[in-house]
């Protein structure tokens, strides 16, 4: 569609004096809680500090989309979203919109026994919950279909629906269909504190004025712990830095490759551009505190391309040997950080404090998980009969458990 037809974002100078829901933070999940939120009848204002939406976390993400999780809950959650970004422009009435989505499924490459064997239990307790599509092969028949990787490859696990899409046209397609229900946003307008009465929190106080909320929504990302603090609220959410590799420009990378991901150390590479993005997550990166330039390092992505490397992209596929040996790659990087909880799962719904509700803590799954999150969030705030019951409660027991690097 070309811009000049697409359906437009209402913008204000500084938010309305009154609504049923002020949501801070116009991210992905921010602009998400504005559509689903607006479209259940409520009036809704987003407030957001940068001078556009969808400025932090959401263009750094790979913007990808995978129901080869770990646990049933997260499935159910992403097989939501994905049926929503198929639909897209049909669920939202944005004639045209198009998000971009690519069906070109993730492929994860075992290497060693132990890792084929961790990777057969896995799909077992999959196919228990329902995701009967993955297919399981050996190398031989992994490098038939995809002729690209090593001889190294022992077994291979795929999905085929699994793939990605462009994050930042999904969020402000969600806000143009937020504005279409009359949610509205405002630029450029930081919070700066909250309106009580008494112990409720009643609305915000920002540097374009008050404005006053049945329901205050924090959909700030990393930032929650700090913006959930100026209202006495204590989160326990973990900013981790997450950095991404582009490769703008390698022939040598199929266009219609799936998203391939070594089972052991998770460094993965997927097509885009003409060439490819590569990421890996360090083990045992600390917890840092939330910012809006966070810092990239030269050695961590030497390390994907140096074959010497012991998470080296070259491990599962060996093109990468020969293009760091020619010297001439042209690459770039960026990052951001996850919003990580102690239980790596979303924090949806009411807080104790009452007025002051929660959709964030994804732990780097917002983009295919906050759409069925945002849905129960909005179920709940609008009081529909069992919307109670979910396992992603704000106050809830946290019990420790590692990373999906993922």
């Amino acid at each position: 569609m070309p811009a000049s037809a697409r359906p437009t974002i209402s913008y204000l100078e500084a938010p309305p004096g009154t609504v049923d829901l002020a949501i801070v933070g116009g991210g992905i999940v921010g602009a998400c809680t504005a559509w689903l939120a607006s479209q259940a009848g409520l009036s809704v204002v987003v407030v957001e500090k940068r001078p556009a939406l969808a400025l932090l976390t959401t263009p750094v993400s790979t913007g990808a989309f995978r129901l080869q999780f770990d646990n049933p809950e997260e499935i159910a959650l992403v097989r939501e979203g994905v049926e929503l970004f198929d639909a897209f422009a049909e669920r939202t009435g944005l004639a045209g919109w198009d998000i971009d989505v690519r069906h070109q499924g993730y492929l994860f490459c075992a290497l060693t026994e132990a890792a084929a064997d961790r990777a057969r239990r896995l799909v077992e307790r999959q196919r228990g919950w329902g995701l009967d599509d993955i297919e399981v092969m050996d190398g031989d028949e992994a490098r038939r279909r995809w002729p690209y990787l090593s001889a190294d490859v022992i077994q291979a696990r795929y999905r085929a629906g699994d793939g990605w899409l462009k994050p930042r046209l999904l969020a402000l397609g969600y806000a143009a269909a937020a504005s279409r229900r009359g949610a509205a946003f405002s630029l450029a307008t930081e919070v700066t504190g909250f309106l009580r009465q008494g112990e409720r929190v009643t609305g915000l106080r920002t540097t374009r004025g008050d404005v006053s909320a049945s329901t205050v929504m924090l959909a700030v990302g990393p930032y929650l712990r700090p913006v959930a603090a100026m209202a006495g609220l204590d989160l326990d959410i973990r900013p981790t830095r997450r950095q991404r590799l582009i490769i703008p420009e390698l022939p040598a990378i199929p266009a219609d490759a799936p998203m391939v991901i070594e089972e052991e150390t998770a460094a993965h590479w997927r097509p885009c551009y003409h060439g490819c993005i590569a990421l890996f997550t360090e083990a045992g990166t600390p917890p840092s505190e939330p910012v809006d330039d966070v810092p990239v390092s030269r050695d961590w992505a030497v390390a994907l391309l140096d074959p010497r490397s012991d998470h080296a992209l070259s491990r599962v596929t060996p093109l990468f040997r020969e293009v760091w040996a020619r010297g001439d790659l042209d690459w770039a990087m960026m990052a951001g950080q996850y919003e990580m909880t102690a239980d790596r799962r979303p924090l949806l719904g009411p807080s104790p404090i009452p007025g002051l509700w929660v959709n964030g803590g994804y732990s780097g799954h917002g983009v295919m998980t906050s759409p069925g999150g945002t849905r129960i969030v909005v179920e709940q705030l609008t009081g529909r009969p069992g919307s109670d019951g979910h396992p992603f409660a704000v106050d809830r027991q946290m019990v420790e458990r590692e990373h999906d690097v993922l």
